[in-house]
């Protein structure tokens, strides 16, 4: 199980999103008030304001890697789950461009304001890119185990 290349790409993709989850995304300067845009929600000091759907999309991001790495006997199952991850990937990514959107309208009409993204913002891309490889290597697997069949 972990001797395959596959099984690194997606213990790589599940680290990376669980990473996601609770570091910040984009940090904002409105003022003197610092805001950090995270997973489920977009924190001050003071206020707090709800981005439960992005958290939620994140989070099952993080988790169908896991599932899939240990239904490694049954690998068209495990290509049909690298292909709903590569769709939860992009809707992370989505979420992400519309919260960082609304975020920066938000404080855009604020004298002082300042905005940064953080390392975290491209998890999803390269977990997107490591997906992919993974469904590859798997398809191989595949191919390989169909083509020992024939010769018997």
């Amino acid at each position: 199980m972990i001797q395959r290349i596959q099984t690194l790409y997606l213990l790589a993709v599940a680290a990376m999103m669980t990473t996601a989850i609770f570091t910040p995304l984009a940090n904002f300067m409105a003022g003197v008030e610092e805001f950090k845009l995270f997973a489920f929600a977009l924190k001050s000091a003071e206020t707090s304001h709800s981005t439960i759907y992005m958290g939620i999309v994140i989070a099952l991001a993080a988790i169908v890697p896991l599932v899939t790495i240990f239904l490694y006997k049954n690998r068209l199952l495990q290509i049909r789950l690298c292909a709903v991850e590569i769709v939860l990937l992009l809707g992370s990514m989505i979420f992400m461009a519309i919260y960082y959107y609304l975020s920066n309208r938000m404080f855009s009409d604020l004298e002082f304001h300042a905005q940064s993204l953080c390392i975290t913002t491209i998890f999803p891309l390269v977990s997107l890119i490591l997906t992919y490889m993974a469904s590859r290597a798997i398809f191989k697997d595949e191919m390989l185990v169909r083509s020992l069949d024939r010769i018997r």
